[in-house]
């Protein structure tokens, strides 16, 4: 058990049986009246930020997670298959615990975060990019570069990526596995 004065950046909590990652707090000492911390708390499941007030010197449960690196195998009908770096285990993990899935290749390693006390899988992190190639898109013109026009163009993944017109066809970007934007052209 925490108090509201160990509530730090980052620090997951349980709060009426859902996690939340504080994203922001601030403890306020008003002139008349007791302390209190105002609280922008992220549910660690669904991403939705809710604002909350704690008293000063209120316990919260504190929850704690670890983050370990796991690398992608494969996909099968039990969802998808990752094997931890350490202890070659490996584990299925269902499509809607993982961020950025439209972007997950065979060979990535990718970031796991698990609640330590029951062992069981919160999420799933890709890296922040990835280099993946264009397996189609319309070929682009000379000249094409003037322009912030895009176009669509599928990746290896099968996600579908917005691109500058003048990418072709077999060409490498990176791409923010957050929004699926397009950030640069790659030499490979």
């Amino acid at each position: 058990m925490a108090t509201t004065a160990d509530i730090k950046n980052g620090m997951c909590i349980d709060l009426d049986g859902q996690y939340y990652f504080i994203n922001e707090f601030l403890h306020v000492k008003p002139g008349k009246g007791a302390a209190f911390v105002r609280t922008k708390l992220k549910n660690v499941v669904t991403g939705r930020v809710i604002e909350r007030t704690f008293n000063a010197g209120v316990k919260i449960d504190e929850v704690r997670i670890e983050r370990r690196e796991y690398q992608y195998l494969y996909q099968d009908d039990l969802g998808y298959n990752f094997m931890n770096n350490e202890t070659f285990e490996q584990l299925p993990i269902a499509k809607d615990q993982i961020n950025g899935v439209d972007f997950l290749k065979e060979g990535m390693n990718c970031e796991v975060v698990i609640h330590a006390g029951s062992e069981t899988i919160l999420y799933v992190d890709l890296p922040v990019t990835v280099v993946l190639q264009i397996t189609y898109t319309e070929p682009g013109l000379k000249g094409d570069t003037a322009t912030n026009a895009t176009k669509p163009a599928t990746v290896e993944t099968g996600a579908t990526v917005r691109v500058p017109l003048f990418i072709n066809e077999g060409e490498f970007i990176k791409v923010d596995t957050r929004d699926g934007s397009y950030i640069e052209r790659v030499k490979q």
